[in-house]
């Protein structure tokens, strides 16, 4: 049986936050509602958050020892999270401190079991 929605709250949030990149991204650089491709993106970064085997414990991606995104896709993610990511701090300033301080203390963080 497929794995269809996240059990932890670590990647409820983390879900949350991409998509709200990518849809910022979308937005600002390609059309108000999502295209096709960030449609993609969402989707894909979505079904690789389902299958992480570190849950409550896992690290930001780019820390991740399991690289699990394909090099085309991982390129494109890092795109929406140099565009989005700065700007995430006054659109969404809890998301964004929260992944702040998850890739400075990882799953060591005291904040990332929220």
């Amino acid at each position: 049986m497929k794995k269809t929605e996240l059990n932890s709250k670590r990647l409820k949030r983390e879900r949350e936050t991409i998509e709200l990149m990518i849809r910022y991204y979308c937005k600002k650089n390609h059309t108000e509602n999502l295209c096709n491709e960030c449609k993609e993106l969402n989707e894909y970064a979505f079904a690789r958050l389902l299958n992480c085997p570190f849950e409550d414990s896992k690290p930001v991606c780019s820390n991740c020892a399991v690289h699990c995104y394909k090099p085309e896709m991982r390129e494109k993610v890092k795109n929406v999270m140099r565009f989005s990511g700065p700007r995430m701090l006054f659109r969404h300033p809890y998301l964004a401190v929260m992944h702040l301080i998850n890739e400075k203390f990882g799953k060591n963080a005291i904040l990332s079991k929220n």
